[in-house]
Parts: C-alpha cells; sequence; structure tokens
C-alpha cells in the first residue's frame, strides 16, 4: 500500500506525463490546451477524467447545483446524442441526477475502463490510449457542440 503522500504523488506523476504526452496536440480550433484540465467555457460543465486503483473513467459532468438547471443541460446534451457518439466513435453510459463522490447530485456522460491501476506505471499506457483519443474527440465535439448552451448560460 502508498501512504497518502506517496499516492498522490503517484497521481500527480501520471497526470504530469498524460499532459506531456498530449501538449504538443492543438485543440480542435488549433489552440494550445491543458488536456488535463479541459476548460469547456461554461459553468457546471466539465470534461472529468479519472483514474484510480481498479479503474479510469472520462465523463461529461454537470454539476449545476439547481437541479432543473442540471437536468436542462443533460436535455440538451441528449439533443446532441447522435453527434457526440459520431465523434467519440462509441456509445458512452448516461446518467441523470446520480451521487458524486462528495455526496453531490450531478449529471454524468461517461466511459469506463477496468480494470486499470493509476498507481501500477505498467497501466499507463493504457490509461494514456484510453484517455488520449476521447478527450481530443470530445474536444471536436465540443468546438461544434458548446453554441447550443449558450442559451442555458
Amino acid at each position: 500500500m502508498y501512504t497518502r503522500e506517496q499516492a498522490s504523488q503517484l497521481r500527480q506523476a501520471f497526470w504530469t506525463a498524460f499532459g506531456q504526452y498530449l501538449s504538443p496536440h492543438l485543440s480542435a480550433e488549433g489552440l494550445k490546451t491543458n488536456w488535463s484540465n479541459y476548460k469547456t467555457g461554461i459553468k457546471h460543465v466539465y470534461f472529468r477524467m479519472q483514474a484510480e486503483k481498479k479503474s479510469a473513467s472520462i465523463a461529461i459532468e454537470l454539476t449545476h447545483p439547481d437541479l432543473e438547471i442540471q437536468q436542462l443541460y443533460f436535455e440538451q446534451f441528449e439533443e446532441l446524442r447522435t453527434l457526440l457518439h459520431e465523434s467519440l466513435g462509441e456509445e458512452w453510459e448516461w446518467d441523470l441526477h446520480t451521487t458524486d463522490e462528495n455526496g453531490r447530485t450531478v449529471s454524468r456522460i461517461y466511459k469506463e475502463i477496468a480494470p486499470a491501476n493509476v498507481f501500477n506505471k505498467d497501466d499507463w499506457p493504457t490509461l494514456i490510449s484510453f484517455f488520449k483519443p476521447r478527450i481530443i474527440a470530445l474536444d471536436e465535439f465540443w468546438s461544434d457542440a458548446k453554441y447550443s448552451f449558450d442559451s442555458l448560460k
């Protein structure tokens, strides 16, 4: 087992390596992007990548505290479901109003792999191969789709 500090350092090392690996890749709009901490430009709409001991996931996470507004965002993504899945080249899971690790109600559209262990450096290539094409595809999707959320800001 790792101490909390060792686990934190390993996670940080993975995300640093991931960021360096993707840093030469420009966004769909030709801009330099922080892929590990992707900014959607819309409050309460996040693209989140998580890597833990048993699995990893990439998600569109909707965190608006007003659940009706959160549902409006989710419904807007549902309108774009075909475009999203075409951009990603695969189907993702859709959860309206689920609970996150902090007990908050969020909505998520996500893809997960297991087993995958961020604490095992031998798994890092698998994790990078999982995250890279999906975050790039999300960026390509978002470069077109974000304008349909302007009225919800």
